[in-house]
């Protein structure tokens, strides 16, 4: 039986390196911006998040510090990408209540899924989410993690 349970588990641990054998993390997400300091006060000051030294880049770049690991990196630009709700970031908070009353208080729209303003949507997973988009229009989902 230990022979047999042995065996089990080194197929089961062989079996999951086999589906991200290379180890791939997230490291950032890059997003062209018309306005960096409109953007960058968006990201820093009104999501919350650390503006962090862009590794020596010009100064038409910045980057921010999204949870451990993740970066968001704004790139100044003209040029400029259509915007579908489909296409988003997508972050959680277990505090999105108090997150959704402080988008208020700060006159920031957002809205759910079907595009009603103010409120979240459930989805089928028992998810609660809203949707609000950053100066340039890029769509970001905050979700309550709660799977």
């Amino acid at each position: 039986m230990r022979v047999f349970t042995c065996i089990i588990l080194v197929m089961s641990m062989s079996s999951l390196s086999a589906q991200n054998p290379f180890q791939l993390n997230k490291d950032h997400d890059a997003l062209l911006v018309k306005d960096l300091e409109k953007s960058a006060d968006f990201y820093g000051n009104v999501l919350g998040l650390k503006e962090i030294p862009n590794g020596g880049l010009p100064d038409h770049i910045r980057w921010f510090q999204l949870g451990d690991k993740v970066q968001i990196h704004l790139i100044q630009s003209d040029e400029m990408t259509e915007k579908n709700k489909g296409v988003h970031f997508a972050w959680n908070t277990a505090e999105l209540p108090k997150l959704m009353e402080y988008l208020k208080s700060k006159n920031i729209h957002f809205e759910n899924w079907p595009g009603e303003a103010g409120t979240t949507n459930t989805r089928p997973d028992g998810v609660k989410q809203i949707y609000l988009q950053d100066p340039d229009g890029y769509w970001v989902e905050i979700n309550d993690g709660s799977l």
